[in-house]
């Protein structure tokens, strides 16, 4: 007798995060594949078409309204952020208390900065009336990072949102829950346009059926070799392209500067987040007269510290396992090629966790200069002075952020204009990142395009200019009918006044 039980679904593929700390299983995800993601493409491309109508108060009060409901529900997506990422219930508060900041911005920025505005005409376009504005593109994909699962990305997705956008965001395979949470929160929030904002999870593979499912622009967050794959595949249709790719952001520190402070921000820049910080401290140049003092007072504090998985850790284990050992492998060929371990050493690596390591002597060439550590490891070197500190900072393939301490906050300004990196602090650190009216994005192998501020409201629309004849032109230059006569006396006179000073 032949069987006629219907045989069961094929079970879609999925993943299972785990805790950075222990190794327990946290949750399981599904692998969004192509279908999935042109699912939520189309569910996305249906609620930007309602909420790109609307006025732009309304967006910022619907805005406003999820901004309310991440802060109501802060402890929530902080336990959320912690336990995918390891880091500290603080850290993680932190963060999303940041991205309220941004949020906030973005909802309440977006029609002054994106809305309609005249442009002056010139001699021979006096008739017309001109105007320009910013139009969103249409769905946004974001491809998000784990060091921060919620403020980076939200750089892109709430910017993005606020310009009029649906978006469509793939979380790192590390912290998928963040993203899930994010989207559920948004859609309890704003019922009405419930899709508008959408979560896929997987690995690269649901990366990159993002990146083939016909976004209007894709804003991606990850290292600058995954950066070139994904551009590469944009490339194929010409999708715009926005990336951030990390940095080996270098502080300077003069002859004048507070020590204490200085010292104070570095250990904080380098070792917070256990050194998973796109901008934060990897290099150090203090000009040789101070050098040692610095030295001496970034270890005591350093040394203060230790990571862990308490409620009295100072950061927490390193999120990405594979990263322990790069970690590794830049400290001990540091050492190996002639520096000196002021602090800790490849001893200290004891996965999943890495304790301060402050070096100094460090080669310029060695990898631990040059490469991004991504780990609680920072480097002083000394320097004649600050045009040598300059020059070293400016050596490497990174330009994303830096820092520069100096006594004189106009002197430390003018320094830091001679920095190619596209935000500096001036006596603190990552200073930048808490001030949403500024954009932040690099150069390089940092990556290009811009988040925050007004131009991160730009980034995710299209201009549209905009002419209107208010009377008959009194040469017209556009039409078969114009004597010749006519044209010759449009020549003269400009040619006349280009001639001019």
């Amino acid at each position: 007798m032949t069987d006629t039980t219907p045989a069961a679904a094929p079970r879609a593929a999925a993943f299972t995060t785990h805790s950075p700390a222990t190794g327990e299983p946290i949750a399981e995800h599904p692998v969004n594949g192509p279908e999935a993601v042109s699912r939520a493409m189309a569910r996305a491309r249906t609620a930007q078409a309602g909420w790109a109508v609307l006025p732009a108060s309304r967006r910022r009060d619907h805005l406003l309204r999820w901004k309310k409901a991440l802060a109501t529900d802060l402890d929530a997506v902080a336990r959320t952020i912690a336990e995918e990422t390891g880091k500290p219930a603080g850290d993680a508060a932190l963060e999303v208390v940041l991205t309220l900041e941004h949020l906030a911005w973005a909802a309440r920025n977006a029609e002054r900065v994106l809305r309609r505005r005249r442009v002056r005409t010139g001699l021979f376009t006096v008739h017309q009336r001109a105007s320009m504005v910013h139009r969103p593109l249409g769905v946004i994909g974001v491809i998000g990072p784990w060091n921060y699962p919620l403020y980076t990305p939200m750089g892109s997705i709430g910017y993005a949102l606020a310009a009029g956008n649906a978006v469509v965001f793939k979380p790192s395979e590390l912290t998928p829950g963040t993203g899930v949470l994010l989207a559920r929160l948004f859609d309890a929030a704003v019922p009405e346009h419930a899709g508008l904002l959408t979560t896929v999870t997987g690995t690269a593979s649901t990366g990159d059926a993002l990146a083939r499912a016909g976004v209007d622009k894709l804003a991606f967050t990850g290292s600058p070799e995954t950066a070139r794959k994904v551009m590469a595949v944009c490339a194929e249709t010409l999708t715009p392209f926005l990336a951030e790719c990390g940095g080996k952001d270098a502080v300077i520190v003069t002859a004048d500067a507070d020590l204490s402070a200085a010292a104070d921000a570095i250990v904080w820049g380098a070792l917070s987040n256990a050194g998973q910080t796109c901008a934060g401290v990897e290099r150090v140049y203090a000009v040789r007269e101070i050098h040692a003092e610095l030295c001496e007072r970034v270890v005591e504090r350093a040394g203060a510290l230790r990571p862990g998985a308490g409620a009295d850790a100072a950061y927490g284990p390193m999120t990405l396992p594979g990263q322990v050992a790069i970690v590794e492998r830049h400290v001990t060929g540091a050492v190996s090629a002639g520096a000196r371990a002021l602090l800790g050493g490849p001893e200290s690596v004891r996965a999943p966790y890495v304790a301060p390591v402050v070096l100094t002597g460090v080669p310029e060439n060695a990898a631990a200069m040059t490469e991004e550590t991504f780990g609680p490891v920072v480097v002083i070197n000394p320097v004649a002075d600050v045009d040598e500190a300059v020059e070293r900072a400016n050596a490497s393939r990174y330009a994303l952020g830096a820092a520069v301490f100096c006594r004189d906050g106009r002197a430390g300004a003018a320094i830091a204009a001679r920095l190619r990196a596209g935000a500096v602090s001036v006596n603190s650190v990552l200073g930048f990142a808490a001030v949403p009216a500024l954009p932040f994005g690099g150069s390089q192998d940092s990556g290009f395009g811009r988040i925050h501020g007004e131009e991160g409201l730009r980034t995710f629309t299209s201009v549209q200019s905009t002419t209107v004849q208010r009377f008959a032109p009194p040469i017209a230059l556009t039409s078969f009918d114009v004597p010749a006569a006519t044209r010759e006396r449009a020549v003269r006179l400009a040619r006349a006044l280009h001639r001019r000073r």
